[in-house]
């Protein structure tokens, strides 16, 4: 399939500026319609304290509904979304979030639960949660399971608490976590937050954990090796085993990064693997929604030994009966109020209801076989770092580009918006120079990756042939390319009207 001379973009008049909600409104105007009420209104102080209320009335705007459905939709159409087209974010997995999970969690008796309610009147959503941890057990190979953390980090710092409780109970002083140069960021941070000494450990050429320097690094002080596998640049760690059994033999933990359990869904499990906890992305592998700051889910897996540390509460079944269990002496607590984000875990449940054991085997086949496939098609136009099989996800680089031509892995990210597609991750991980890291999911069709394929092939001759055309991009977009360290360092963002358009009603 060759590659095409352009992409195929709406006309130039998409570009046209959305004007911010003060533009669409006018002084008096209003968002609702009342009849007129047949009762004195009550005294103001009666119902705000003067000593609670403005000065002066609230720079808001003026709108009618009509004017803010509008407005809102008319941005929604400028945000790009997994519904609207491929977004091949590595290490994120952003695959499709079927809707029948949305239609379970909309239902009534589960979006309508208060977190008060008596246990008795509940046994629904209890059970819902006892089966998702042991169908989530099962999946993982480990025994228990806690759904509280609101997020992957959040699970990581669930489980160095856990990992630091362990180790209280058996009076050891330990005090430094281990973690590869290949993991995500939020490992160190977390392991800091969580008030451990971090120890990295390099890559080898082949991109496993260098066995050697590890070994050379776990001492008694060592509380946990913090890993991911497959690892951030997509591969699955050879010596597993032989890490396992010697991060066991200096007594120490081995923690799993679970961002990338997409790929060895019912393929291999963790606890076989030799894994003492790990967390689970629930917004990654078990389709539930990702993004735009939550709501996330970050369920963390306990082999027994670490289980009495479980936040607390834990469901648990006497009979046919469902409880909470707050007695738990041995806990580190709540990590979070209620029990994690429980709308989302409905979805989880769904969806693995739904796929069953050989629909999830499935999943993480087709994910692995989508990155291979484009590894492959891209592999003459782009530097391969690490040029073996992949899982799920895999890292080119653009230094070819770069050397060669001046155009920057960044430059050619923004000229892959032209194309209609979102960029995938790029500069990261950090240890492949111009990293750009592809992840499809198992989501997407072989059209889809074919297209991306010759985006992805125009681009690279672009850089080579007309390399201004990349520098300058993007071109069609609502805004081209914006100075990002002046937007983070100095954020321009504009809330009141640029001309006074509200009433002087109080």
């Amino acid at each position: 399939m060759s590659a095409p001379e352009g992409p195929a973009l709406p006309a130039a008049t998409a570009k046209r500026p959305i004007p911010v909600i003060f533009e669409r409104g006018a002084p008096g105007r209003v968002a609702y319609s009342l009849p007129a009420s047949d009762v004195p209104d009550a005294p103001l102080d009666a119902v705000i304290p003067a000593t609670h209320r403005r000065a002066c009335p609230a720079a808001l705007p003026e709108v009618s509904e009509l004017d803010v459905v509008r407005h809102y939709t008319a941005l929604s159409h400028r945000n790009f979304s997994i519904d609207e087209g491929f977004y091949p974010l590595g290490s994120c997995t952003m695959k499709y979030n079927p809707k029948i999970n949305e239609d379970a969690a909309r239902q009534a008796g589960f979006a309508r639960l208060h977190p008060y309610a008596p246990e008795e009147t509940i046994q629904g959503a209890l059970a819902l949660l006892w089966e998702l941890e042991h169908a989530m057990a099962e999946i993982t190979g480990m025994d228990r399971v806690t759904f509280q953390p609101a997020a992957g980090a959040h699970g990581e710092l669930t489980a160095l608490l856990m990992i630091s409780r362990y180790y209280e109970e058996k009076r050891e002083r330990r005090g430094t976590v281990i973690v590869p140069d290949s993991a995500h960021g939020t490992n160190p941070a977390s392991a800091t937050f969580a008030g451990y000494k971090v120890i990295e450990v390099k890559s080898d050429r082949r991109g496993n954990i260098d066995l050697d320097a590890l070994t050379r690094v776990l001492t008694p002080d060592v509380a946990a090796l913090m890993f991911t596998n497959p690892n951030t640049l997509g591969l699955f760690e050879e010596q597993i085993v032989e890490v396992a059994r010697a991060v066991h033999n200096a007594g120490a933990q081995l923690y799993l990064d679970g961002a990338n359990f997409n790929a060895i869904l019912g393929v291999t499990r963790p606890g076989d693997q030799g894994f003492d906890v790990m967390h689970l992305n629930l917004h990654k592998t078990f389709t539930t929604p990702h993004g735009g700051g939550g709501p996330g889910a970050g369920a963390v897996a306990v082999r027994s030994h670490l289980s009495p540390f479980l936040p607390v509460p834990t469901v648990e079944r006497d009979a046919q009966r469902f409880t909470l269990d707050y007695t738990r002496p041995k806990s580190i607590g709540k990590m979070r109020a209620f029990y994690g984000n429980f709308g989302n875990l409905v979805r989880a449940y769904t969806y693995i209801r739904s796929m069953g054991a050989s629909g999830l085997l499935e999943a993480a086949e087709m994910a692995v076989l989508n990155a291979n496939y484009l590894l492959a098609r891209l592999r003459p136009y782009f530097d391969v770092p690490y040029d073996r099989v992949c899982k799920h996800e895999f890292v080119l680089s653009g230094r070819r580009q770069r050397d060669r031509h001046h155009v920057a892995t960044r430059d050619m990210a923004k000229r892959l918006l032209d194309y209609g597609f979102h960029a995938p991750t790029i500069y990261f991980p950090l240890i492949v120079e111009e990293a750009i890291m592809i992840e499809p999911t198992e989501t997407e069709s072989l059209q889809t990756l074919d297209a991306f394929v010759d985006a992805m092939r125009a681009i690279a001759r672009e850089a080579e042939t007309d390399p201004a055309l990349v520098l300058s991009a993007p071109h069609e977009t609502p805004v081209t390319r914006l100075d990002e360290v002046a937007a983070a360092r100095k954020p321009n963002l504009r809330w009141r009207p640029a001309r006074p358009s509200v009433s002087s009603r109080a």
